[in-house]
């Protein structure tokens, strides 16, 4: 997923005109969703772990 994105990313400035491609688009996004997903797992780990401890 990381190489799509940095691969996306890397056509899209090189040619502006890549951003009217669809496929930049969704690897963009994907990879936002991505890391919002990973972002929510870490905090509600953090979040049961303190918990835990009081």
């Amino acid at each position: 997923m990381a190489r799509l994105t940095i691969s996306a990313i890397e056509r899209s400035t090189k040619d502006h005109a890549c951003w009217k491609e669809p496929s930049i688009h969704k690897a963009i996004l994907v990879s936002g969703l991505s890391v919002l997903i990973a972002s929510i797992k870490l905090l509600e780990k953090d979040l049961t772990a303190l918990d835990d401890s009081v």
